[in-house]
């Protein structure tokens, strides 16, 4: 389908791009156009910009209407490996190699499809395919991952998502050793424009702030086993900060050099490994620990193990 295009008449006052385009497509939702402008699928004078852009006099907006998939998620009985469960949520030890909800090219077999046969009804904040889903993980990616049953939960999780009121701890196995054994990497992140399959790092003022902490574990000589604590949540946060540092992840098909890689591995060595969070119903202070996949042993410490190092 041809983009849609609109210009901004020359006279009249500003506006933010998300309510122009509200007034001239009624027929599609703030929260659709929102998703479409995020997507990269709709430009003003060519240009990728955020839903606050203030529209100018003359600007020139074209808008792609990408294609979207309203059916609902099935309920299949898959394998879901449990760390916690009540009747307001789910800790899921996600395994590396579940998509977490479906999407295009993975209409199925995804975990929400497990977890749909598992509760039934989840939180319907997320919409009809991400129905209980406060947070993502990669595909590749293993670990941590709570799960909402229930749309209070849903709000009170992300509340404390967005607030950074959360503890997100991952392990991740990369190439070559930092100079640096133990710093805070902080800057700012948004899609790559030339491939829209990454992020990358921009100035403040074109992305969102990210910030991750990070400390060597071990090193073998050309790897490195880091722990990386994360402050934001930002698409693909660890992955781009390491590979940033110049010590991208191994099995990373997307922002490392396959060829570089002097280590074999089967998969994207990014694994979530603990996460804490203040229970919304309780109030009590929850904490999960995802035990380390068998791909992670050849990079452990063989003298301490991760629990004495990181209480």
């Amino acid at each position: 389908m041809p983009p849609s295009t609109f210009t901004v008449p020359l006279h009249g006052g500003s506006q933010r791009l998300d309510r122009f385009l509200a007034a001239q497509m009624p027929e599609l939702s703030r929260s659709r156009l929102t998703a479409l402008i995020k997507q990269g699928a709709i430009q003003v004078n060519a240009r990728l910009v955020k839903p606050s852009y203030e529209m100018q006099p003359g600007d020139k907006v074209a808008v792609t209407i990408l294609a979207d998939t309203p059916a609902d998620a099935v309920a299949q009985d898959l394998p879901l490996n449990l760390l916690y469960e009540d009747e307001e949520l789910a800790v899921i030890n996600k395994a590396s190699g579940m998509v977490v909800h479906p999407g295009a090219g993975n209409e199925d077999g995804t975990l929400v499809n497990a977890l749909l046969h598992r509760y039934g009804p989840l939180s319907s904040i997320g919409g009809v395919q991400r129905p209980g889903i406060v947070h993502r993980l990669d595909k590749e990616t293993s670990g941590c991952l709570v799960i909402a049953r229930t749309d209070q939960t849903h709000e009170a999780l992300s509340r404390q998502f967005a607030s950074r009121q959360t503890e997100k701890t991952y392990l991740a196995v990369v190439q070559g050793i930092p100079a640096v054994p133990a710093a805070r990497i902080e800057n700012y992140m948004a899609r790559n424009p030339t491939n829209r399959l990454q992020m990358t790092v921009v100035p403040p003022v074109k992305g969102k702030l990210a910030i991750t902490d990070y400390t060597v574990v071990h090193s073998l000589g050309t790897t490195s086993l880091v722990k990386c604590d994360l402050h934001t949540g930002r698409t693909h946060q660890i992955r781009v900060h390491l590979k940033h540092l110049g010590h991208p992840l191994l099995g990373d098909e997307i922002y490392a050099r396959p060829a570089r890689q002097n280590f074999p591995v089967p998969r994207m060595m990014l694994h979530a490994w603990r996460l804490g969070f203040t229970h919304p119903k309780t109030a009590q202070p929850l904490r999960f620990q995802a035990p380390l996949p068998p791909e992670f042993s050849p990079f452990l410490p063989q003298s301490r193990s991760l629990d004495d190092l990181f209480p």
